[in-house]
Formats: structure tokens, C-alpha cells, sequence
């Protein structure tokens, strides 16, 4: 016969409630809000429905945060929280006291429960054979509720085939350092589910192994599995992130851990707190060595970079006993042939400016002479008369009468 595939442990949270989960089964409970809406006042009028916003606190007793391996999450506050986590087998026979603190929003009121957890051990564990499934259309809440974690084992038994199947964990795709999707097209975060059995991993699930699928995984194509059309209708599975482990065949790696102790320090005696009255301190000294030491040392650089730039110029007489006659001699005449070129550049002849041409009256037709002298320098002429020049030269006749 077939053995039940859950063990999963579904719960309503009470007040100091106990609860027996196994160690390496996957373990639930919910908080629900309707249960701690009798634990806050009514509605002021009579006949109003009750939806005030509701917030879960858990935590260890005695401690700020919950186990290790204990989870919680509450999307909004009209939502129930749950608590849900894998215990270990370092866990068993340890009983867990969870504090649970709901606050009401609108009353600002609280009501405090405690809820006790067992852990018992199970020859099953642990299950030899694991598998984790990463699916991309669910998120963790919705994956924890019982319904859809039934449906996903059962689509899993189908194709695996065991004799016993249990959901060992489940784990937010946030926590694996996933992104948090847009808020467009109903995108999801996805989630991890880990699920054991006691038999050798089916074949379908071996096809994400073949060098075929693993090029296609390679190349962020979707591999060709043959069982996907099982999981296709509810659940869209990544079969790239599928994780296969046979736990018989890993070898343990044992670390050798340093005696924590008790955490208590040694007694040593009663503290001795340094006296009030401090001794006075003369600075004399460090202001010798920080300020006064590096201040000589730059005086005597600048009073020998002086000295080079200041007091040892060769001056030009020197400069010219030191240098060759020969070269004084090309130096000198380049000097006098270039003074010989400018004086002949300011005297050769070049064609006048057509503006300094003769130019004709334009009423009377007479010859104007040109605006600059013979003997003016061409070389700063004007190329074009000015309006003022042309109408100090220019006198139009006047018109006689016609009586004369």
C-alpha cells in the first residue's frame, strides 16, 4: 500500500496551544485574524462589519526573533500570517515556546498568546532521495495554503512514483536573493519546494541532466521535459533550477568547533575606574616636533633655493666670455640680416589700394585726387575711404537761380 505523501502539520493558532511536528517535515500553522478580532472591542454601532487591520509579532520566548529554522510572513494587514519552517533533528525533544503579539490598528490594543511547539523524531527521516523544484507562477503564501500543496505532491507522486512523499521545506524566492517582480501582468515571486521520497529519482526528472537539455539551459531556452504537460496546468515549473541530491552519497564534512564556553567572564576583582584628577601635561615639546622642526627645515630649502636662482646667474658678460667666437659671430650676423629685411619690407614698392586711386565728382565729373599724399606710408593705408573723408571731399554745386 501506498503511504500518505504529507505530513505537513496545519494548525489554528489558539491560546497556548501545543503542536507535534516532525523533525525534517515540513511544518504550518496559520494565524488567523478572526480568531483575535474576539480578543479587541466591537464596532461602535451595532451591525458594522468587523475588518480591522491586523498585525502578527513572533517571536522566542525570552528572545527579540524566532529559530533559525522558523519563518513568518503576513502580506497586508486584513491578510492571516503563517509560520512555517523544517525543524532539524538538533531540535527534537526541545520544546519551543513562540510568542505571538496581534496588534489591532484601529484600537491600538494587543493580545498575546503563546504557542508551544514539540518537535518529535520519525524513523523517515531523513527521506534519502530530495528534490527541489523552484515554480514561477506562486508565491510562498499561496504555495503554504493546503489545498495547493496537496495538488503539487500529487502532481509529484505521479511522476516520481514513491512510496513515501514528504514536503520537507519551502523557501520564498526573495530569501535565494530573487528580485521583486513589477507589479504588471499578475507576475509572482516565485518559490522553492523541497520534497523527499525513499526511491531512486524517476527518469523524467533525470532529463534535465542530458547534455541536450543542459546546452538548452545554458542558452536560457526551456529544456524539453517530457513530464512538464503534469505540472504545465497549475504549476510552471523552471526546470533549470531543479535541484537533484541523493544524500547517501554525499560525504560529510565535519568541522571541528571551538568550545564556546558558558559565556560568563572570569572574575578578575571590582573595577578600578581611573581617578578625576588628572596630571598636567607640558606640550612644549610636541609643538617643538610638529610645528617648529618642520618650519626650519622649509627656511633653509627656500634659503638654498634662493641662492641657486638669485645669487649664481651667469649674467650675459659671462655668458658671452664662455661662448665661442665663431658662434657670437653667426649670432650676430643673423640679427643684422634680420633688421636689414625689415627696413627693406617697410620701403619696397607695392601697387596702390584701389581706394587711394583718383576718383571722379559725381555731380560735376571732375577728378577728385586721392584721400593720402605721395610720400605716405603704404604700408598702413586704408583700403576703402571713409564716409566722413568722402564728404569733406566731395562739395556738390549750387543750383543758380534762374533769373541770373
Amino acid at each position: 500500500t501506498v503511504r500518505e505523501f504529507m505530513v505537513t502539520i496545519l494548525s489554528k493558532s489558539h491560546a497556548d496551544r501545543n503542536v507535534y511536528p516532525s523533525a525534517g517535515v515540513l511544518f504550518v500553522h496559520v494565524l488567523e485574524r478572526e480568531y483575535f478580532k474576539g480578543e479587541f472591542p466591537p464596532y461602535p454601532k451595532a451591525g458594522d462589519s468587523s475588518n480591522d487591520p491586523i498585525t502578527f509579532n513572533t517571536n522566542l520566548k525570552g528572545y527579540p526573533d524566532r529559530p533559525g529554522w522558523l519563518r513568518y510572513i503576513q502580506r497586508t494587514s486584513h491578510s492571516d500570517g503563517v509560520l512555517y519552517g523544517s525543524p532539524t533533528a538538533e531540535h527534537v525533544g526541545k520544546p519551543t515556546i513562540i510568542e505571538i503579539t496581534a496588534y489591532n490598528k484601529r484600537t491600538f490594543e494587543t493580545a498575546r498568546h503563546n504557542l508551544v511547539i514539540n518537535i518529535m523524531s520519525t524513523e523517515e527521516f531523513p527521506l534519502p532521495y530530495q528534490a527541489e523544484f523552484f515554480i514561477k507562477n506562486i508565491n510562498v503564501e499561496e504555495m503554504l495554503a493546503s489545498e495547493v500543496l496537496g495538488d503539487f505532491l500529487g502532481a509529484v507522486k505521479n511522476v516520481w512514483q514513491p512510496e513515501r512523499l514528504n514536503a520537507i521545506n519551502i523557501t520564498s524566492a526573495l530569501d535565494r536573493g530573487g528580485r521583486v517582480p513589477l507589479p504588471i501582468n499578475d507576475l509572482k515571486e516565485g518559490v522553492y519546494v523541497m520534497v523527499g521520497a525513499d526511491v531512486q529519482f524517476s527518469s523524467c526528472l533525470r532529463e534535465v541532466e542530458t547534455p541536450q537539455n543542459q546546452l538548452r539551459c545554458s542558452q536560457e531556452m526551456e529544456p524539453v521535459i517530457s513530464c512538464d504537460k503534469k505540472f504545465r496546468a497549475q504549476f510552471h515549473i523552471d526546470w533549470c533550477k531543479i535541484s537533484l541530491v541523493d544524500i547517501t552519497k554525499v560525504i560529510p564534512v565535519h568541522s571541528n568547533r571551538p568550545d564556546l564556553g558558558t559565556g560568563v567572564l572570569p572574575d578578575i576583582g571590582e573595577y578600578n575606574p581611573p581617578s578625576e584628577s588628572l596630571k598636567s601635561r607640558d606640550y612644549f615639546a610636541d609643538f617643538l616636533i610638529t610645528l617648529a622642526v618642520p618650519s626650519a627645515v622649509a627656511l633653509v630649502l627656500f634659503i638654498i633655493l634662493g641662492y641657486s636662482l638669485c645669487c649664481r646667474r651667469e649674467g650675459v658678460e659671462k655668458r658671452n666670455m664662455q661662448t665661442p667666437d665663431i658662434q657670437l659671430v653667426h649670432h650676430s650676423s643673423i640679427q643684422k640680416s634680420t633688421k636689414e629685411l625689415r627696413s627693406m619690407s617697410k620701403n619696397r614698392e607695392i601697387s596702390w589700394p584701389l581706394s587711394t586711386l583718383p576718383v571722379f565728382h559725381p555731380v560735376s565729373g571732375e577728378v577728385v585726387p586721392p584721400i593720402h599724399p605721395d610720400n605716405y606710408e603704404t604700408t598702413s593705408m586704408p583700403l576703402m575711404q571713409t564716409q566722413t573723408n568722402l564728404q569733406s571731399q566731395i562739395q556738390i554745386p549750387q543750383q543758380q537761380s534762374s533769373g541770373k
